[in-house]
């Protein structure tokens, strides 16, 4: 990407190194609870029972709950990577705060920004305990995107995505969480989640999904239109990665079959095609991820 002489957003909370109090399960971030299956599989495990552990122990997108393992995190100076990675992260918020503030004013409202907090291994937030373990996320309660920036080493060295517009796609995805919380969605579609078996919820679950991924190309259109910050490869990137976090790919490549019924974040292909549509048409409306049908999801 091209970010030369692009302002850094000073809607950052910077807590790296800080003592993160208790080490919690984390609710549906960009990988969510696939990302629990696929730090399983790496490491031995069984990826199935982690997946649908980490359901059952969270309730939806930035719902926490501790489980009373403290963790302190050490203060510490920073490599030169780390602090890049930092300073890349606060100039992708910047272009998420002009891009939708720009399209929120096209429709006669006002955009309300997110905080974003960079932390070391767990940390408070107003939906609980956080931790690192299951990637970046966003807590309705205090309107803020959490993200342990080792997550970046974790998508390379685990799951194959690299680059810095697929690392740009995981805050936009994430900031598209709070766009769906400052339009009612996500509080709304919690609300149904909760009186639903799991499965029917988990249905839900990948409509909110899609939808992130679609607010996650509507950014990348606008801020490209903006700012001409795409370049070759860029697109290429974001794609490999919403292809490896799609939840029959991580399930197949870790067990040799898929369980649908327990998809929450939706297919590679869906993923790519909501992130396409999104990037490609650069229109809100077309967002349509609860008003198809299955099928045509």
């Amino acid at each position: 990407m091209n970010l030369n002489g692009r302002r850094e957003s000073s809607n950052v909370e910077d807590r790296r190194g800080m003592g993160g109090g208790k080490r919690a399960g984390m609710g549906a971030g960009i990988v969510g609870v696939i990302i629990a299956m696929a730090i399983a599989y790496f490491s031995g495990g069984d990826p199935l029972s982690a997946g649908m552990q980490a359901l059952q122990e969270n309730g939806g997108l930035g719902s926490l709950t501790g489980n009373n393992t403290e963790v302190s995190a050490e203060q510490r100076e920073f490599t030169e990577e780390e602090q890049e990675l930092a300073h890349f992260s606060t100039q992708i918020l910047a272009g998420t705060e002009d891009v939708w503030k720009e399209i929120f004013k096209e429709h006669n409202s006002v955009y309300q920004v997110p905080t974003m907090v960079l932390y070391t291994d767990g940390t408070q937030t107003a939906c609980g305990q956080g931790s690192a373990q299951m990637g970046p996320f966003y807590c309705s309660g205090d309107q803020k995107l959490y993200i342990d920036l080792s997550f970046f080493t974790t998508m390379k060295q685990q799951l194959g995505a690299d680059g810095d517009f697929a690392y740009a796609y995981v805050i936009a995805h994430e900031v598209g969480h709070h766009v769906e919380y400052l339009t009612g969605i996500l509080e709304e579609t919690h609300a149904k989640m909760a009186r639903m078996s799991q499965t029917e919820a988990n249905k839900l679950s990948v409509r909110l999904e899609l939808l992130a991924d679609f607010y996650a190309g509507v950014w990348a259109h606008h801020d490209n239109k903006m700012f001409g910050s795409l370049e070759d490869g860029d697109i290429e990137e974001a794609i490999n990665c919403a292809q490896v976090i799609g939840d029959d790919y991580l399930q197949k490549k870790a067990r040799g079959y898929a369980v649908p019924e327990s998809f929450n974040h939706g297919t590679s292909r869906q993923r790519v095609k909501w992130f396409k549509r999104g990037l490609e048409t650069g229109d809100v409306s077309q967002g349509n991820t609860f008003e198809c049908s299955d099928s045509e999801l």
